[in-house]
């Protein structure tokens, strides 16, 4: 519980919410961690919290949205974490219930440090005067750097696509393998930052009353990073798509030049069969019992083939 701005109490029960938020000046912070339905009804009886609003709140899988209510607003996002070795992308999803004097946020498991929202309001002590406000942007902030980490990770992964798809030496199926893995992690992490700008973008709203004046500019600037993390998310999609064409590209590539050079030396081996079959005729011709004949047929094998070689490697068959 903060009044006016200064942190006053913590660790009360829940039954207290109420008769602490009627005194002047308070604004309240409730976190709930896998709470059960009777748990959550309680707060919602305490806090005139609207049914929808606490079905939303026990259902997993809700997309990011923002709902306003006659006395409350309904938030829901999503933090994610990104396992840097196989590159997939974990998802955690967080609630809020915003009132005018109390921030509620309901938490399945504890997949999501909240200790890290705390510690962000705690470094921010002159800005808590703006009491909901303050709660909310701490919380967006902390989700928002998530994933701003999240991009940041999978671009360094494509980096690396990138550099496997260019090797001396194919990668293929660790390419495709990795690919995949990407254009699913990214698929999520769209799903979760694109409707964060609608969220940001509404809770800026004069009629909601959450942003007050000195929040202002700090919620433009958690705008911007959404912006941002949605612009960076959109293209790396496009750029894993890329990345695969262009190997199978350089597949092709490989696969004609493979042919090329077979073709040629094919067409070398060739020349000495021609010239041995001809001189194993039925037939006399110059030279067939003597050693020169057999000098000769062996030079011209040589010549030619050595022809051939010269003339493919001039022109990058070989």
């Amino acid at each position: 519980m903060y009044r006016d701005g200064v942190l006053e109490a913590e660790g009360f029960p829940v039954e207290e919410v109420s008769a602490r938020l009627a005194e002047d000046g308070v604004t309240a912070w409730v976190d709930l961690c896998g709470p059960s339905r009777p748990e959550l009804e309680l707060l919602a009886e305490e806090l005139g919290l609207h049914e929808l609003a606490v079905e939303d709140a026990l259902q997993e899988h809700e997309r990011p949205k923002l709902h306003r209510y006659d006395t409350h607003s309904f938030l829901t996002a999503y933090a994610v974490r990104l396992d840097r070795a196989t590159g997939r992308l974990a998802t955690a999803e967080v609630d809020a219930f915003l009132t005018p004097k109390a921030l509620v946020t309901v938490r399945a498991d504890d997949r999501f440090d909240i200790g890290l929202v705390t510690a962000r309001w705690d470094s921010a002590p002159l800005l808590a005067g703006s009491g909901v406000g303050f709660l909310v942007h701490g919380l967006l902030d902390v989700l928002v750097d998530g994933h701003f980490e999240a991009v940041q990770a999978l671009d360094d992964h494509v980096e690396h696509l990138e550099d496997m798809v260019f090797d001396e030496r194919p990668h293929t199926t660790e390419v495709q393998r990795r690919s995949l893995a990407m254009r699913r992690s990214l698929v999520t992490l769209r799903r979760v930052v694109l409707p964060m700008r609608e969220v940001v973008n509404t809770l800026m709203r004069r009629d909601l009353e959450v942003v007050d004046g000195p929040m202002a500019p700090y919620f433009q600037d958690l705008y911007d990073h959404v912006l941002r993390a949605s612009e960076w998310t959109e293209s790396l999609r496009d750029l894993v798509a890329t990345i695969r064409d262009t190997q199978l590209n350089i597949q092709g590539n490989r696969l004609n030049l493979i042919m090329k050079k077979v073709t040629g030396w094919a067409a070398i081996i060739a020349l000495p069969t021609a010239v041995t079959g001809f001189y194993g005729q039925n037939v006399p011709y110059p030279g067939y019992d003597r050693p020169w004949g057999f000098w000769t047929s062996t030079v011209v094998m040589v010549v030619l083939s050595g022809g051939l070689y010269a003339t493919f490697k001039r022109r990058d068959w070989l």
